[in-house]
């Protein structure tokens, strides 16, 4: 009977947000919980575990949450996006109706070993939760919750504008900061070639969304190819001009 339940009320939620929404790249409904941070305004969800800095300028605004250890895989989740849903078959006194809302990973949500998974360590493993910003949790659900149960699912990021390359580091060490990714929107490889190279260089993964090369690039003008986790590759070429110098960040004009 529990799951005849659960199948008829993800078949009344299919039915409600896709009239709603337009959605690219969806996966199946799971079940997860819900909490908030960051202040009314989001400005403490600034920053965090996958390297973004201000997440308007990299394209995220408040929509955002940090995931648990389930789901932040390492940083590999980084800029993916999900819709959320507050489960009114539960917690009918604190779901907003008809609501739901699709907002990025931005940061990692910590477990707390001190507390047990049901009480207080929310993050803690094998537990899927999203520790939204407040703005985006009250769009679905009322401050007053605290803790919320929730469906959820993968979905396509929409995304202004072309992907953001930032690149930081010294000679020798370029650590690129690649934010605004629209599509899948976590990146699964990264290549960069300068003007002066004849092959592309593999980076890899420094921490959540900053990738590194040990190459000696200054003076050229850099190309980045980016793989996303569905398999999607878009290359931007010469994005970076010669000139370019450390603390720099370049918009392309590439997009999934």
């Amino acid at each position: 009977m529990e799951k005849l339940i659960f199948s008829i009320v993800i078949i009344l939620l299919l039915s409600l947000l896709t009239t709603q929404h337009k959605v690219v790249a969806s996966s199946s409904w799971q079940q997860a919980h819900a909490t908030f941070y960051g202040g009314s305004d989001a400005s403490d969800t600034m920053g965090g575990a996958c390297g973004y800095g201000n997440l308007y300028t990299d394209g995220y605004g408040v929509k955002t949450a940090a995931l648990s250890i389930a789901l932040f895989n390492d940083g590999k989740a980084c800029g993916g996006c999900y819709q959320i849903v507050c489960d009114a078959t539960k917690v009918p006194q604190w779901c907003l109706k008809g609501t739901s809302i699709t907002i990025t990973a931005t940061n990692f949500c910590p477990p707390n070993y001190a507390l047990p998974n049901d009480n207080g360590g929310w993050c803690n493993p094998p537990r899927p939760h999203f520790d939204m910003s407040q703005p985006a949790f009250e769009k679905i659900a009322k401050y007053k919750a605290g803790i919320i149960p929730i469906f959820y699912r993968r979905v396509g990021c929409k995304r202004t504008g072309g992907i953001r390359f930032t690149i930081n580091g010294r000679d020798y060490f370029e650590l690129v900061l690649i934010s605004n990714v629209g599509g899948a929107g976590d990146i699964s490889k990264v290549w960069i070639k300068g003007s002066k190279m004849n092959n592309w260089e593999t980076m890899s993964r420094n921490w959540g969304s900053n990738w590194q090369s040990l190459s000696y690039l200054n003076g050229q003008s850099l190309s980045f190819k980016i793989q996303l986790s569905n398999g999607r590759i878009r290359t931007a070429y010469n994005v970076a001009p010669s000139n370019w110098n450390f603390g720099q960040s370049f918009t392309s004009n590439i997009q999934f």
